[in-house]
């Protein structure tokens, strides 16, 4: 099968060609006409971007998953942040730490992008949870370096990553050097199909406890960072909670959309070109985010 040819299956199934998949399960609420219509539109915004465009989409409900270059690597940038919150959480939850424990905040860790750590250096800085709701909902450069700090570094969120089922996923650096692709290892990637996995575990299975879980939706929920990508082509009235990633060579999203009554899809964005400027790149997501919306109808 090409490449750019949509993949659907079930989570816990051998992926097949989406109207196989279509035709035999009735629980599945994307038809092949529906994905196909997405699969186009995909092809479309490519082409538009001059670059590289990857979408995993996750209906929890059924379970079912569609993605567009779903498990090609891309550069993780920001959306990172989730995962790191997700750690602080379940160490939290495991009794290893506590989300009140305060990190102290010296001028040398403040970095370009800093809007809320920059206001409390000192050495009762901030705490753990105030940083991980600096880093999701500001995308704060240096609270991210501190959530590192407090539990052993880029590869302490790997292997955390790991034992979530994740193989693909890897966290490498720190800011802001992740957001530069390294010429001979993919450092600090991620595959939308790897992503939508892995925050379905973390926002609606059992790897958080609930309160965890519900602590690292509303992070998400509150982003400010976001709502010129996927929550620009969502309805008002529906939840949307995501990360976004930004840099020169791309912008990603990535969280979930919830309709009024209906159960919660994941979506992840990752859009790689130098080709066009911010704003075009934000209404390319955008457009994905009107996409899912009209496939959650």
């Amino acid at each position: 099968m090409d490449r750019r040819k949509f993949m659907t299956s079930c989570v816990a199934a051998t992926t097949l060609p989406a109207l196989a998949i279509g035709q035999t399960n009735k629980k599945y609420r994307w038809t092949s006409v529906d994905l196909t219509a997405l699969n186009q539109a995909l092809v479309e915004l490519e082409r538009t971007s001059r670059g590289r465009i990857g979408v995993g989409l996750l209906d929890t409900a059924s379970g079912q998953v569609t993605s567009y270059r779903g498990d090609e690597r891309f550069l993780m940038l920001s959306t990172f942040k989730t995962l790191a919150a997700a750690y602080i959480l379940a160490r939290s939850d495991q009794g290893v730490d506590k989300l009140t424990r305060r990190m102290s905040i010296t001028d040398a860790d403040i970095l370009e992008y800093a809007p809320v750590t920059r206001r409390h250096i000192g050495p009762q800085g901030m705490t753990l949870a105030e940083l991980c709701h600096a880093t999701i909902t500001t995308s704060d450069n240096t609270a991210a370096n501190l959530m590192h700090r407090s539990y052993g570094g880029p590869q302490a969120l790997t292997q955390f990553i790991r034992s979530l089922g994740d193989t693909v996923t890897r966290h490498d650096r720190y800011e802001p050097e992740l957001n530069k692709p390294n010429a001979s290892e993919p450092m600090d990637t991620t595959s939308p199909n790897a992503m939508t996995s892995t925050l379905n575990t973390l926002l609606f299975g059992t790897a958080l406890k609930p309160e965890s879980r519900q602590l690292l939706q509303s992070w998400l929920k509150a982003n400010t960072t976001g709502d010129r990508r996927l929550r620009a082509g969502i309805p008002p009235n529906w939840i949307v909670g995501e990360k976004t990633g930004t840099a020169s060579i791309g912008a990603n999203d990535a969280g979930f959309v919830q309709a009024p009554g209906g159960a919660a899809v994941i979506a992840s964005v990752y859009l790689e070109t130098d080709a066009i400027a911010g704003p075009e790149r934000d209404q390319i997501i955008a457009t994905v985010g009107k996409r899912v919306a009209d496939l959650m109808r």
